[in-house]
């Protein structure tokens, strides 16, 4: 008789590549493992890089908890072209000239958005109204109200400073978009900008470093992948226990 292996439970930490939805993670995952209680804990754009938090089996119900966490956040801006999307994926709407300014007066206007406030998600997102995906709505070229979310930014850095790119490390609460703090500071400074690059490097207490490629997990046996996994009562934050 054909004996069914047991199904993993726990947290597995994975280094998305780029060009993958959240969503292809999943189904890869789901076609290595052969299950289908596969999530995940916050997602991460297609041209994003970095850390998502795998969860398995029974650990699918830990989402509400993981995704709660802060998030951490490595990335590059490139002023003088906004896109509709926000970020390098999208089509550039607008070029503008972007004046010689110093790295002084980039992080004093960085410095603003420090602290709490509230953000407008972009066109371009996954949050739905009457049940369809605003990035839908923006493709046939509709604008639909949103309300501004609440966030937090803890700490924003600027470095490799060489207009018109930047380089930047971020933290930030949860549901905070990246690529709409590139745009309000491309704005803030006067030529506009994009995001051109992001990674997530941590959520939480959970580091990319840690973390699998999706083409290690494809070449690991299920054992092995079993003793990777962290179990569900250790994965959550101590505040919610």
């Amino acid at each position: 008789m054909l004996i069914t292996p047991p199904e993993l439970d726990g947290v597995l930490l994975l280094d998305k590549p780029a060009d993958h939805t959240s969503h292809d993670v999943v189904a890869r995952l789901r076609g290595k493992l052969r299950m289908k209680r596969i999530g995940h804990a916050g997602t991460l754009d297609p041209m994003a890089t970095g850390l998502l938090i795998m969860l398995l089996g029974k650990a699918t119900s830990l989402s509400q908890y993981l995704i709660a966490v802060d998030k951490e956040y490595e990335g590059t801006i490139e002023l003088g072209k906004i896109t509709d999307s926000q970020d390098a994926e999208g089509q550039v709407m607008e070029t503008r000239v972007v004046p010689p300014l110093t790295e002084a007066e980039v992080k004093a206007a960085v410095a603003t958005f420090l602290g709490d406030q509230y953000q407008l998600p972009p066109m371009f997102s996954a949050i739905k109204i009457d049940g369809v995906p605003l990035y839908k709505k923006a493709r046939q070229g509709e604008a639909v109200a949103r309300e501004p979310r609440f966030i937090r930014v803890m700490s924003w850095e600027i470095s490799n400073f060489a207009l018109p790119r930047f380089d930047f490390r971020l933290r930030c609460t949860k549901g905070t978009y990246v690529r709409t703090l590139a745009h309000d500071l491309g704005q803030k400074l006067g030529p506009g900008g994009h995001l051109a690059a992001l990674r997530r490097t941590a959520a939480g207490s959970f580091q990319v470093a840690n973390a699998l490629t999706l083409d290690q997990i494809e070449a690991m046996t299920v054992p092995e992948i079993r003793a990777r996994l962290i179990p569900p009562h250790a994965a959550v934050p101590a505040h919610f226990l």
